[in-house]
């Protein structure tokens, strides 16, 4: 591409991610769109050690700004002003093609509203939406203002911020469409989850408040299950920075969990499982890829619930069930959060029966609603786009 003032220079790409999951997306991405640009690229922006092994450098290390929680960004809020104007100065400076924000929200949005202000003619691209649909839905008229392009992680995202007159939105599909040969059980993992002792995959969730939180209530129902002349193993992909904790906690199970280390492992667990008890969140998506019926747990301390039910919009907040538009699996939120209840709607899913027939039936439709039309990988569908967006005129300073 030839820059304005005449020079010929590479096509300049710059990424903006905010934690070590948008790390491993701009990675992928960096992958796809080398594979795909007709030219040269120069990429520059903020990542983490995935996408410097991709070749792009970062400004300063990720961990400034990985920080979840008001508490953790009270405690480094001067720290995170810092690197945001830093960000921005240097993307100004650079004068890049198209600026790709990575999820992260808090930091990258910070970042792309202050580039907008200063070169208005930039394109932006969100790289994962904000959970608009969800809570605080007026952020998507907001995005407006300084987001050219949304690109959307899950099925029903585009509706939503059509509806709530966001920006253009496309979806390119989950990442872990491509890994679903990691998820999808073998010939004798399939058998695993037929042994007349199966395996019960348990997840407590990965920060330390949930796991201090849902680890008692989760030993109690198993116990309730065992009580009802079940039987079954356990086997708990543990967080690494979280072991310690977590191996103390089940020392008080009375059904003592084996516990798993590292990604591979944990796939492996999730393709001979029978059935699973899971803390809300991402993991359930991995499990219903993986065709394991579960349970889905969560608890927040009460001050906390007061100002989520004030602010959640959607009728469920489990992944496969707003993909499905069903709540086909069951969740016991805050007061229902009990072992019995648990106890209750996980011990129909070990035996053959009704439940578990309907949850897997319903888990089976996954992939049709998440699969691309085209068939395509969601890295290249991002990368696409992103290079459509670089092909626009290279803005100028106001």
């Amino acid at each position: 591409m030839n820059d304005p003032s005449g020079n010929d220079r590479p096509l300049t790409i710059w990424l903006v991610a905010g934690e070590e999951s948008g790390d491993q997306l701009g990675a992928k991405l960096i992958r796809s769109l080398r594979a795909l640009s007709p030219e040269p690229l120069a990429l520059a922006g903020v990542g983490g050690d995935a996408m410097a092994a991709e070749g792009m450098a970062s400004l300063f290390p990720l961990e400034d700004v990985a920080v979840i929680g008001y508490l953790a960004v009270a405690a480094r809020l001067r720290l995170l002003m810092r690197r945001i104007r830093q960000t921005v100065q240097a993307c100004v400076a650079a004068r890049p093609d198209v600026l790709v924000i990575i999820d992260s929200p808090g930091f990258t949005h910070a970042v792309a509203s202050r580039v907008r202000r200063k070169l208005p003619g930039l394109p932006v691209v969100d790289y994962v939406s904000p959970s608009v649909w969800a809570w605080r839905p007026w952020r998507a008229k907001t995005m407006r203002g300084y987001i050219d392009h949304v690109l959307a992680l899950l099925p029903f995202e585009p509706d939503a911020h059509r509806r709530l007159g966001g920006p253009t939105c496309t979806y390119v599909g989950h990442p872990l469409i491509e890994r679903l040969p990691e998820l999808r059980p073998g010939p004798a993992e399939d058998r695993d989850r037929q042994a007349a002792v199966p395996v019960l995959a348990v997840l407590p969730g990965s920060r330390r408040s949930e796991i201090e939180r849902l680890m008692p209530i989760f030993g109690a129902a198993l116990a309730r299950v065992r009580d009802r002349g079940q039987a079954f193993t356990v086997e708990l992909p543990a967080v690494a920075r979280h072991r310690a904790l977590i191996e103390r906690l089940a020392g008080s199970w009375p059904v003592r969990p084996r516990l798993i280390d590292g990604e591979a492992a944990k796939l492996a667990t999730f393709r001979r499982a029978r059935a699973a008890l899971a803390a809300s969140g991402t993991v359930t998506l991995e499990l219903a890829l993986a065709g394991v019926p579960m349970v889905v747990a969560y608890q927040v301390p009460k001050i906390e619930e007061v100002i989520v039910r004030r602010l959640i919009q959607v009728p469920t907040i489990v992944l496969p069930n707003l993909i499905l538009g069903e709540n086909a699996i069951p969740e016991l939120i805050q007061a229902e959060c009990t072992p019995e209840r648990l106890a209750d709607a996980l011990a129909p899913l070990l035996p053959e029966g009704p439940a578990r027939a309907a949850q897997e039936a319903a888990l089976a439709r996954l992939d049709a609603t998440m699969r691309l039309p085209d068939g395509d990988d969601p890295s290249r569908s991002a990368a696409r786009i992103v290079l459509a967006a670089a092909g626009r005129q290279r803005p100028t300073a106001p």
